[in-house]
């Protein structure tokens, strides 16, 4: 996962104009459709749900990227439809055992994540670093779209790529997530991100037909 990639937040897409979204991104090759599910309890807000994966896989063959901010993960991994081309990310955060539900998540053949809040520290990492294929480093505090970042995320994206190389875990991949401002992203690349959650910060910025031109100005910023 060395290749920088975009990765379109889907719960910022406007459901009227879904199909020409779509159909946008497939001409532009972004690479993965990132779906936040969130189910009241892990976060103060309600996202999209299995209903509307299932939708989504029906329109377009662009790979998923599901992002789980529930409780308890590991009893409801198999009502999502996970299928081995999509990345899943589990919070840390979200459940007592981390090893359990990341075991689990591999069974099922798909790129495994395990994502963390800014306030959680880079050392509940180390435990479980063989089951990872990726990190999701959260840039703010998961369950609305529009947020700042946090100014402290950038450094302990920093301190995140240190602490890989020092564990010879540089394989592992680093995805960023809110307020991926082209601005913050080209910060970010040179902490080794690279996979990037583009939102109503960069490519949902304007109407459907500005997003084009907003994934242009995303991919100039982490070439």
């Amino acid at each position: 996962m060395n290749q920088r990639k975009i990765s379109a937040s889907m719960m910022c897409s406007n459901l009227v104009d879904l199909a020409k979204t779509i159909d946008i991104f497939q001409q532009k090759k972004i690479e993965r459709l990132h779906i936040d599910v969130m189910d009241g309890a892990f976060v103060p807000n309600f996202g999209l749900g299995v209903d509307y994966i299932r939708g989504l896989r029906d329109l377009t063959d662009i790979p998923l990227d599901i992002h789980l901010m529930i409780t308890d993960p590991e009893y409801k991994l198999q009502h999502i439809g996970i299928k081995e081309t999509d990345i899943v990310s589990v919070h840390y955060e979200s459940t007592y055992q981390v090893q359990r539900v990341l075991d689990r998540l591999r069974s099922y053949g798909c790129k495994c994540f395990l994502a963390i809040n800014p306030a959680t520290p880079i050392y509940v990492l180390e435990e479980v670093l063989d089951y990872l294929d990726g990190i999701n480093l959260l840039m703010v505090n998961p369950g609305f779209a529009g947020q700042k970042i946090v100014p402290s995320t950038l450094k302990k994206a920093e301190k995140l790529q240190n602490f890989l190389r020092e564990h010879n875990k540089e394989d592992i991949a680093l995805e960023v997530d809110g307020n991926i401002t082209p601005e913050n992203a080209a910060k970010l690349k040179m902490c080794g991100a690279n996979i990037f959650v583009a939102g109503t910060s960069s490519i949902f910025r304007g109407t459907v037909d500005d997003y084009a031109a907003n994934i242009d100005v995303l991919r100039a910023a982490i070439k």
